[in-house]
């Protein structure tokens, strides 16, 4: 039986931390097993942020980014691992998609009202990123895409976006399916446990989020400094968000059942909790943040495997892209 075709990507926007890790990479890792696996550095998508698009800075990011996923056990020689813009048909396919996907449609995205509110002028970048974001799918005729709920609209649209193609000049994409991440894998920020935990903030705010490379004092600073509540003690009965996110992070790491965690906590001091949880926090990420230096003082050893990634994904990016120009008469071809 084949096995059935995962892809997602991430932005070289910020620091990866520990939300990053619950919620997408640790679930990337475990798909290489009995998946075939394709992950993205999705450097295009990160020129929509005008802060993430200076020449250095983003380059920067995107060898960092990359020296995390492996560090975090995202295996070149099981899984494809490339950089987007190394790979043409992404962008290729996007302006093909642009040319038969409503306007409407992307403007009732749920993320492009959030980032353009309040903004005086809109990038044209913005408000097609989720054709990039189908092109990047559809390219590789993905079955699943890994996502968070938040995403889903994303995924949603992709396929919209398919049928709309189908309709008009034939088969070609898989339809892919969503991978709904575990629940309760939503890690909110330290120190406002109200907004999910973000890369970006991450870059400007210490005590934010956990980066999955952090040394263990600044591990412990962020924890210790966690927000919770005015009271003293924990009580399940009545949690706030900061103490339900410190609950959240010890169970999902350690693996024990919520009702587990609850009762081990119950009535003890935040400060135990906090101890408890940095303990935890930096028992499980100082292995990826020790194999990451070693790879990030090996910058040939990165570079050729984003080099290979980028050559095994090619041909199975031009070859969708190939059929799509000959359906819409861009190339000579059969046509359907």
């Amino acid at each position: 039986m084949a096995r059935r075709r995962v892809f997602s990507g991430i932005q070289p926007t910020g620091k990866l931390h520990l939300g990053n890790y619950i919620g997408a990479i640790s679930l990337w890792v475990a798909t290489q097993a009995d998946h075939e696996a394709i992950f993205c550095i999705a450097d295009l998508h990160a020129l929509t942020i005008p802060e993430a698009a200076r020449a250095a800075h983003l380059r920067a990011k995107v060898r960092e980014t990359a020296a995390v996923l492996v560090a975090c056990g995202i295996d070149p020689a099981r899984a494809i691992l490339f950089v987007q813009s190394h790979v043409p048909a992404h962008t290729q396919l996007a302006w093909l998609l642009s040319c038969v996907t409503p306007v409407g449609w992307l403007e009732r995205m749920i993320q492009f009202k959030t980032r353009s509110a309040g903004l005086e002028s809109v990038g044209t970048g913005l408000l097609a990123y989720p054709v990039l974001q189908a092109a990047d799918i559809l390219l590789y005729r993905a079955d699943l895409v890994p996502v968070g709920e938040d995403q889903q609209q994303h995924i949603e649209l992709t396929r919209d976006v398919a049928r709309r193609f189908h309709t008009l000049f034939g088969q070609v994409f898989t339809l892919p399916e969503p991978m709904l991440q575990p629940s309760g894998a939503r890690i909110m920020g330290l120190d406002d446990p109200s907004t999910k935990m973000s890369k970006s903030r991450g870059e400007t705010r210490p005590r934010h989020a956990i980066g999955l490379v952090d040394p263990p004092d600044a591990i412990r600073d962020a924890v210790m400094h966690a927000v919770t509540d005015s009271g003293r003690e924990v009580r399940p009965e009545r949690p706030s968000p900061g103490v339900t996110n410190l609950l959240r992070i010890y169970e999902l790491l350690s693996g024990r059942r919520s009702e587990a965690v609850q009762l081990e906590f119950m009535g003890k001091g935040y400060a135990v909790l906090k101890r408890a949880v940095a303990d935890l926090v930096v028992t499980t990420l100082e292995p990826i943040r020790r194999r990451y230096l070693d790879i990030a003082a090996e910058p040939g050893r990165l570079d050729a495997v984003l080099d290979e990634g980028a050559e095994r994904a090619r041909p199975l990016a031009d070859a969708t892209l190939d059929r799509v120009n000959q359906l819409m008469g861009l190339e000579e071809g059969t046509q359907d």
